[in-house]
């Protein structure tokens, strides 16, 4: 029997009524990161390893900036794999030569999966089930790929080519590889895209009449079998992932019109006619835990956002679903304003829906339009907590232990908190765990359910065991409260730690205990023009480099390159010969990294 978790139960009893904010405190703010055609990332298939990973870790930590809590992660792009596949070669996309491993090795998806989660994201290996060769010709094929070891599992349609759905051994096939990830690795989630059956042009006629006499069994409409081949393709992986890790998520992305007159006046592709997607027999076999619906359009018309995002919320019922958002559409020549998507993500809000993905990162990293910025600064300015699923395990975990906080720095505006993480039994499961970290200014200390029960008090949601905070040196003391979530606690928090520090005045610090980490700050101000102050703190004297790079990872200014003793430091970083934009700082020390974002403005 599953419990009612444990501060939701403690509220209830105790009459608590929590407060109602714009922002909410458990929400899927996603992204996705696309790697076919070198789309978001890596921007370059021949650069090194070192380049890649730091362009990934930029990439990442602009996302976390601008409040996102999950990223799909695009692992398989046709029949090849951006992680170290038993089954299926290198990407091309990743080495510039199918079926070449990195030199020096490395593991995009381990890499990917330890840096957000330090972040305390959520990451989903995303998978394109079908699709084999994008594009006959446009570059060398491995001689392992499946096109060359399995050519009775290909349909060619032109250039397109993809692996047959209706072959049973194609099904056993990526139920291999999704089963290998997901034991391999600490995913949170397996994400399909919408690539199923070809779309049009390439539409499938009868091209698979031949399969549909071997395979099609009691079928008499060749139809109704190729959407059961589909069918029972998630239905096997969603059964092999839970198999394998129950509270891993399975989600699938289908196209934004299940079909055309659902609901009223809405045309366009007939998804169950033209691909053979049934999102709806997913939902009746309950064989998927969230849909992303490719919700692409605007308000109005006839594929209206406004009809669209609300037929898919009623439709989806128990499970959830998270609008899929074209943040793309304001790029050329769709031309969109910022506004368009704002818009969207407010109706889903009013709507109810708990969730919003956009396609792609880029539009986000790049601050296209300004959308990171309004993301950040209004609807993302307080973390947030993925939903909870209650079909899932919803057992709170047990909480941190040894909660800490020290004042940091001679002038005190630091705030170092650390704790450690529960000493769990032998039987138990650990997963990546997240910490919420809140904090609450007042002359006495209140109560921790009131503290958590408000999404504004959120200062971070982090995977680390440490956080300094930035503070004021005056006035009433600060409350900080620690809970923890993990993967298995499906975003459920533990019962509340909670230590106050004192508002300190100026010129007594000096000799308190040196901060617990290395820790790069927030710099001030932010957005700046033409200076801004970036602090940091050491525990102990060390060898510390700051940088500044601009998106692209180009290094332009090195702040800081040497020894430094303990304590709390700043440096000055001077823009004045940049133009406006989002620029990144980075700090590395012995065993160290961390980088933020700081905006530009002119």
């Amino acid at each position: 029997m599953k419990k009612i978790p444990a501060l939701v139960l403690i509220l209830l009893l105790s009459g608590i009524s929590v407060s109602v904010h714009a922002n909410p405190k458990h929400e899927f703010r996603g992204a996705w990161i696309a790697t076919v055609l070198n789309l978001d990332w890596p921007t370059s298939r021949t650069a090194t390893p070192a380049f890649q990973r730091a362009q990934l870790i930029a990439k990442l930590d602009n996302l976390k900036a601008t409040g996102i809590n999950a990223v799909f992660f695009q692992v398989r792009t046709e029949a090849d794999a951006l992680y170290d596949s038993p089954y299926e070669p290198w990407s091309y996309y990743l080495t510039g030569s199918e079926g070449r491993a990195p030199d020096p090795y490395w593991d995009p998806l381990a890499f990917a999966i330890d840096e957000a989660h330090k972040r305390g994201m959520e990451l989903h290996a995303w998978l394109n089930p079908y699709r084999a060769v994008r594009n006959t010709g446009s570059f060398t094929r491995s001689s392992d790929h499946l096109a060359n070891t399995r050519p009775d599992w290909i349909l060619t349609f032109g250039t397109l080519k993809i692996l047959n759905p209706g072959i049973p051994e194609v099904k056993e096939h990526l139920v291999k590889i999704v089963r290998d990830i997901v034991q391999r690795y600490n995913v949170d989630g397996i994400h399909f895209d919408d690539y199923f059956y070809p779309y049009s042009p390439n539409e499938i006629t009868d091209e698979d009449a031949e399969t549909f006499a071997e395979f099609g069994g009691d079928f008499t409409n060749i139809g109704d079998w190729r959407r059961d081949n589909i069918n029972r393709m998630v239905e096997a992986v969603h059964a092999t992932v839970k198999e394998e890790k129950p509270h891993v998520a399975f989600g699938v992305s289908p196209f934004g019109i299940w079909r055309p007159g659902n609901p009223p006046g809405i045309t366009g592709t007939d998804a169950y006619n033209s691909i053979y997607a049934d999102a709806k027999a997913w939902l009746a076999d309950q064989s998927v835990d969230y849909l992303v619906p490719q919700i692409y359009w605007a308000f109005g018309g006839g594929q209206d956002y406004g009809a669209l995002a609300p037929w898919w919320k009623e439709t989806t019922g128990s499970r959830h679903m998270y609008s899929g958002n074209a943040a793309y559409k304001m790029l050329a020549p769709w031309d969109w304003p910022v506004t368009e998507l704002t818009n969207q993500l407010q109706l889903n809000r009013d709507e109810g829906i708990p969730g919003i993905v956009f396609f792609r990162s880029t539009m986000l990293t790049s601050n296209q339009k300004g959308l990171a910025d309004a993301l950040s600064s209004n609807y993302f300015s307080t973390p947030a907590l993925t939903p909870t699923m209650p079909w899932l395990d919803t057992t709170p975990p047990p909480p941190p232990v040894q909660l800490s906080a020290s004042r940091t720095g001679v002038d005190g505006t630091g705030v170092a908190l650390q704790w450690e993480h529960p000493v769990l039994s032998a039987s138990a499961i650990d997963t990546t765990s997240r910490y919420v970290v809140y904090r609450y200014q007042s002359a006495t200390p209140p109560d921790p359910l009131l503290i958590v029960s408000d999404a504004s008090n959120i200062v971070d949601i982090t995977g680390l065991n440490r956080l300094t905070d930035v503070v004021s040196i005056s006035g009433d003391p600060y409350h900080y409260v620690v809970t923890r979530t993990s993967v298995s606690s499906n975003g459920i928090e533990s019962d509340p730690v909670m230590i106050s520090v004192d508002a300190v005045p100026t010129g007594i610090l000096a000799d308190r205990e040196q901060p617990f980490s290395v820790e790069l700050l927030p710099n001030y101000p932010n957005p700046f023009n033409p200076t801004t102050t970036i602090p940091f703190s050491l525990p102990e004297a060390d060898e510390i480099t700051i940088t500044v790079y601009d998106q692209m990872g180009q290094r332009l200014a090195v702040l800081q390159n040497g020894p430094m003793p303990a304590g709390m430091h700043t440096v000055v970083f001077d823009a004045r010969h940049l133009a406006s934009g989002v620029y990144l700082y980075r700090i590395v020390g012995a065993g160290f990294t961390e980088t933020r974002k700081m905006m530009l403005i002119k």
